[in-house]
């Protein structure tokens, strides 16, 4: 059916990782991802999500990209999109053979099942590796011997007992690759993350603006980031994806800043149809494309952000203040303040005004 790896597991999860979700809520980590806090009691145990569930059946769609993910970083006139988005929406690609295998399961065994992808208060990655699919590693991604950090997962719950797979042992070791190659210190210690830090959280999950703190490390990353993920030296052992609905649009490989800046709620759309970028928004993806542009020191592109100083979104005319401020010089600067400032009353782009004053 197209998936490259499976396990199979007891519906139960070990109490230290629940206890472990416990600690990450309970410390604000999961950011303003208030969906985790909402229904933390059913992501504890799967089990909580569906009584009947006796055995839990993971699979796994490799994804791993042909050639170095991190290229584009070097590109700062254009956008470093995540390996995961720069192709069809996994969700649908995963769903759509899911309900097909869920529907044969439940036929053969004749009993009831429910399936999953990303969709449901469940702890994918520890369920993956209680299935034998990899572990977890230290950048608390699921790491397999044969596909490396690039694993899309799903989930068949099934309320039959199955044999269990054995559970991998931790192979890790004494490396820590991961944790350095991270831009923001997203990780205060070993297998474990703090949300609000990751880019992948910020540029993805995070709705508002994004903290001074982390804009320069952001370089050009305008859709999530895979610095930890490639740095994992089990990649070398990943084959690239065969899939081809998961290959990468060649308009996504690496997209000019100058281009996406400009992109109307319209243009947005239709760019991304089909693909999981759409759902953050034309406002939260202009926001990005806008602290790539001031992180350029391309100033042919200075131009293009005063266009945006009067965006009809805060998000975005907050972010094109800052990004001006960092490729005009101070009386260019102080010229459009004098032009601007005044009139808008938005107290966010008023502190970055503020902020870019010389």
């Amino acid at each position: 059916m197209g998936f490259d790896a499976v396990g199979f597991a007891p519906v139960d999860l070990p109490e230290r990782i629940s206890e472990g979700l416990d600690r990450f809520v309970a410390r604000g980590a999961h950011g303003d991802m208030d969906w985790m806090a909402r229904r933390h009691a059913e992501r504890r145990q799967p089990r909580a999500l569906w009584p009947d569930a006796r055995s839990v059946i993971s699979l796994a769609v490799n994804y791993a990209p042909n050639g170095d993910p991190l290229d584009v970083l070097g590109a700062r006139d254009s956008g470093a999109i995540s390996v995961y988005a720069r192709g069809d929406d996994y969700h649908d690609v995963l769903k759509k053979r899911l309900k097909a295998l869920g529907r044969w399961i439940s036929s053969y065994l004749a009993c009831e099942v429910k399936i999953f992808v990303d969709t449901a208060p469940v702890l994918e990655k520890p369920v993956a590796a209680r299935a034998g699919l990899g572990w977890q590693g230290k950048h608390t991604n699921l790491v397999s011997r044969d596909f490396g950090s690039w694993l899309f997962l799903g989930e068949v719950f099934v309320a039959a007992d199955l044999p269990a797979d054995a559970v991998h042992e931790d192979r890790c070791g004494t490396c820590h690759a991961c944790l350095d190659a991270c831009p923001t210190e997203a990780f205060p210690s070993p297998y474990q993350l703090d949300a609000r830090r990751c880019i992948s959280y910020l540029t993805i999950e995070h709705k508002g603006h994004i903290p001074s703190e982390f804009r320069e490390a952001m370089g050009n990353r305008i859709y999530g980031c895979d610095d930890c993920l490639a740095a994992c030296p089990w990649n070398r052992f990943a084959r690239a994806s065969r899939e081809l609905a998961l290959s990468a649009r060649e308009a996504l490989r690496a997209p000019k800043l100058a281009e996406l800046v400009e992109l109307d709620d319209a243009t947005f759309r239709s760019l991304f149809r089909k693909s999981p970028i759409k759902r953050v928004g034309r406002d939260r993806f202009v926001r990005n494309v806008l602290i790539a542009i001031g992180n350029s020191g391309d100033r042919s592109l200075r131009n293009l952000a005063v266009d945006r100083m009067t965006d009809n979104a805060p998000l975005v005319r907050a972010m094109a203040v800052w990004a001006v401020g960092r490729l005009a010089t101070s009386s260019e600067f102080e010229a459009l303040r004098q032009r601007f400032a005044s009139a808008e009353a938005d107290e966010a782009v008023l502190s970055e005004w503020r902020r870019g004053e010389r």
